[in-house]
């Protein structure tokens, strides 16, 4: 197995994924919309194959150039466009007989519908992958220990000291950095024989006030936890990109804060997990949140990788 087809090579995630398979010996092919994606970046010269997730054959084709499939895909509000979207990878992953396909779920997923279509088009995705006869591995992190370095949030800890995040008080979280997510994704496919579904965390289970205590001692100065209601954080997802706090009923920033609508209402938080069985399986350490604060530049307010990512969606 050497030429991997990554689907969201152009976003946060793939960026690790990118590098992580590289680092490895695999040659990782970016499955674009356009030859324009990643000029003037790191990955400007990676191979891409322009392809649709909607256009079965366009991916069967692709399929048939490469070696397995890695994904992670944009979350979408209208379940059967998810639903398509996991059927054309099976397709394509079944007529090309691939090695395996890999899939990063993004986000926890629960074992039924929960009336979110994002979240149901998730299951969706993962029921047609598994239903393949194609080997698998799908992974399901818990919450991105990268939320809190995006343009949403990193500021607020830069120029106020507040790490505000829309987490209850006392929700608990098993946060992951994207470089741990991706170290599973590359161990899969270097482990044929391990297959099936996987959820995957830090090694801690934090509250906001602990995230925020870890980036105080971290980042040399005091850090709170402002914890936002769902709704404020829709509204302040609003105003970052429209300008505006107002947000319409069923807008895509009422849909992204209806995730956390749901976490928060659950007697026991369905964002943490044991980490360390997987882990052990897939022989990959973890990085607690403290190690990879670290890593970080507290004095800049911008996104790392915002750069690479409107680079990425060029044409």
């Amino acid at each position: 197995m050497k030429r991997i087809l990554v689907f969201g090579a152009t976003g946060d995630q793939g960026h690790p994924l990118l590098d992580r398979l590289m680092a490895e010996g695999f040659t990782p092919v970016a499955a674009v919309r356009s030859d324009k994606a990643f000029a003037g970046t790191p990955y400007e010269t990676l191979e891409k194959i322009i392809v649709s997730l909607e256009d079965e054959a366009s991916m069967i084709a692709a399929a048939k150039q490469v070696d397995a499939i890695t994904a992670h895909l944009p979350f979408v509000f209208d379940r059967e466009l998810a639903a398509l979207y996991g059927r054309n990878i099976a397709a394509a992953a079944k007529a090309a007989n691939l090695s395996k396909v890999v899939f990063n779920t993004s986000c926890y997923v629960h074992d039924t519908d929960i009336d979110l279509s994002a979240h149901d088009g998730r299951r969706d995705i993962e029921a047609a992958i598994a239903g393949s006869g194609v080997p698998y591995a799908i992974f399901e992190p818990k919450v991105f220990m990268d939320n809190i370095i995006r343009s949403w949030c990193k500021p607020g800890i830069v120029n106020r000291g507040v790490f505000a995040y829309p987490a209850g008080p006392t929700l608990k979280v098993n946060f992951i950095c994207l470089h741990d997510v991706a170290a599973f994704m590359v161990a899969a496919l270097k482990k044929p024989e391990v297959n099936g579904r996987f959820a995957i965390g830090g090694p801690e289970s934090l509250t906001g006030f602990d995230v925020a205590e870890r980036l105080s001692d971290v980042a040399g100065k005091p850090v709170s936890f402002e914890s936002l209601t769902p709704d404020q954080f829709a509204s302040a997802m609003s105003l970052l990109v429209t300008g505006s706090p107002d947000v319409e009923p069923a807008s895509i920033y009422d849909r992204m804060a209806s995730f956390y609508r749901w976490y928060n209402a659950q007697e026991v938080s369905p964002l943490v997990v044991d980490p360390h069985p997987v882990a052990e399986t897939f022989g990959v350490t973890l990085t607690p949140l403290n190690e990879w604060a670290a890593r970080q530049d507290w004095t800049d307010p911008t996104d790392p990788a915002l750069a690479t990512r409107i680079a990425g969606m060029a044409g």
